[in-house]
């Protein structure tokens, strides 16, 4: 993404690229990101990254891991895309003077960039979180059934561990959630949420873009050449990993507002207002870095694949072969 002057065709390859190996390798760190940052005071059923993934597979094995890793693959793409040929996009259009672009204007490409991504990232995020947080929810289940059958048989605790079973639906698959939301609520059901997405996905890009380019700028041995590979596979972790954790708190609470089912005893959420207030009052101002190691972890290798993708050209070979194959 550097200086390198790609055609849009291959930008949108690429970054599906970049994409669909990213959250291959990274999936299971993002559904302990979600199900810590789900979990509330009282309710906790995973005590870190490394306790919830393997709990999740004494549960349900390996592939437990990769629950709602199809809606992210399918969508991913398309997400990528958008965001990376909109900076560059916007980019050009702000630097039509021929100038280098200042950081304000690096900054606002990366805010337009940000803003186009949340038409494809809010329903993907929808899907991904029901699906990711089935498994918490049905573990905690059990394990209040579990308590209940252990304890007394007092007429309150049968009741307690009978409504949490019936409070708490039976998983569902992407499609299911998808089809029960547009009869119930139409097109706006996949996009609940959409403001803390805005509010979540804005200020990273606008952090992201312009720390990317201007800690790869410190690789290029002159302003008409290409920063090593390597140099832009760093440049993408640090800069991933710094605005991931930036935006952490605007993370917590989309994964909140987003979150159609509840643990028993777990807050709800009428907004974002509402959910800052409740978090920060029942849970303290660390609640707010929920899984922000996991987020990190998560970013840092996916935004620097995608800078290693754009290095190798792949999508350009790919374009350039067509022909060829044509004749």
């Amino acid at each position: 993404m550097a200086d390198k002057q790609i055609s849009l065709p291959a930008k949108l390859i690429n970054g599906g690229i970049a994409g669909l190996i990213g959250v291959t390798c990274v999936f299971p760190i993002d559904l302990a990101k979600t199900r810590l940052q789900n979990q509330q005071n009282g309710q906790r059923m995973y005590s870190s990254m490394s306790d919830c993934l393997i709990k999740t597979i004494r549960s349900d094995g390996y592939f437990g891991m990769y629950r709602g890793a199809a809606v992210n693959l399918t969508l991913v793409t398309p997400e990528k895309a958008i965001k990376l040929a909109a900076n560059d996009f916007f980019r050009h259009m702000l630097s039509k003077d021929g100038k280098q672009l200042t950081l304000i204007k690096e900054m606002l490409a990366g805010c337009g960039a940000g803003t186009c991504q949340v038409i494809v990232t809010t329903p993907m995020e929808m899907l991904k979180i029901q699906l990711q947080d089935a498994g918490r929810l049905a573990a905690q289940q059990k394990l209040m059934t579990a308590q209940s059958a252990m304890s007394s048989p007092m007429e309150s605790t049968i009741s307690s561990a009978s409504q949490a079973t019936s409070t708490i639906k039976s998983p569902q698959t992407a499609t299911q959630i998808t089809k029960e939301l547009l009869r119930s609520k139409g097109v706006a059901g996949l996009y609940k949420g959409l403001g803390a997405t805005l509010l979540r996905d804005v200020p990273f890009s606008i952090v992201y873009f312009p720390l990317f380019a201007n800690l790869n700028k410190l690789g290029q041995k002159s302003p008409d050449e290409r920063a090593p590979f390597y140099v832009s596979f760093i440049s993408g972790c640090i800069a991933g990993s710094t605005a991931a954790v930036a935006v952490n708190p605007c993370d917590v609470i989309k994964t909140r507002l987003q979150s159609l089912q509840r643990g028993v005893n777990e807050d709800t959420y009428s907004g974002i207002v509402d959910c800052t207030r409740k978090i920060w009052r029942n849970e303290g101002a660390r609640a707010f870095l929920k899984g922000a190691y996991c987020r990190a972890l998560v970013i840092a290798p996916l935004f620097g694949i995608a800078q290693v993708v754009y290095f190798l050209g792949i999508a350009e070979t790919m374009l350039e072969m067509l022909p060829r194959r044509r004749d």
